[in-house]
């Protein structure tokens, strides 16, 4: 990618990110919405599908304690979860639309530090990634149904993934170290 396209990319990601986040008003975000939808209107399903998978839990978990709170104080609180969750798909539509478009590591390559951060946390998660795959595979390959999860299996890979981080963590800050990026 030349120069300038990066250049204007990141520029335009803080401008429109910001932007997003100004927005307070329920017809704004769904203008940003449907602007979003149209910009890439090929790939909605599965940038739908792809934001409502990250986000459910959590905007689940936040919005039951709103309005069980709400409720309580005899408020109505469907107008603030509307608003909340809808500007929370909008910004994370956007997120994975445009990192879809372009690459992390060049838009935060003007920072030699950050670039290196976002290099070790990608290579991580894909680790990861592939981990919980391959897992998955076995657990599949044995002849297992997902219904009848083994509760040792479970705790053996919950056990492999917890001891596989805190030796990542441990590694990946020895390798910050040796980079300068502590200074104790």
């Amino acid at each position: 990618m030349q120069k300038n396209n990066i250049l204007l990319a990141r520029a335009f990601f803080i401008v429109a990110f910001f932007a997003l986040l100004s927005l307070h008003q329920l017809s704004y975000l769904f203008a940003a919405l449907i602007t979003l939808w149209i910009v890439s209107y090929q790939k909605i399903v599965p940038l739908t599908i792809r934001v409502l998978r990250s986000i459910v839990i959590f905007n689940l978990g936040v919005s039951l304690g709103y309005a069980a709170m709400a409720l309580w104080r005899h408020e109505t609180p469907w107008e603030f979860l509307l608003y909340i969750n809808l500007k929370v798909y909008v910004l994370t539509y956007f997120v994975f639309w445009f990192f879809g478009r372009y690459s992390i590591v060049q838009i935060v390559g003007f920072s030699k530090d950050l670039s290196y951060l976002t290099t070790i946390a990608l290579s991580q998660i894909f680790s990861y990634k592939k981990s919980f795959e391959d897992f998955r595979l076995a657990y599949l390959s044995r002849g297992l149904r997902l219904k009848d999860k083994n509760p040792a299996f479970i705790a053996r890979s919950f056990e492999y993934f917890l001891e596989k981080s805190l030796y990542d963590a441990n590694e990946r800050t020895l390798g910050m170290k040796a980079r300068g990026f502590f200074r104790d």
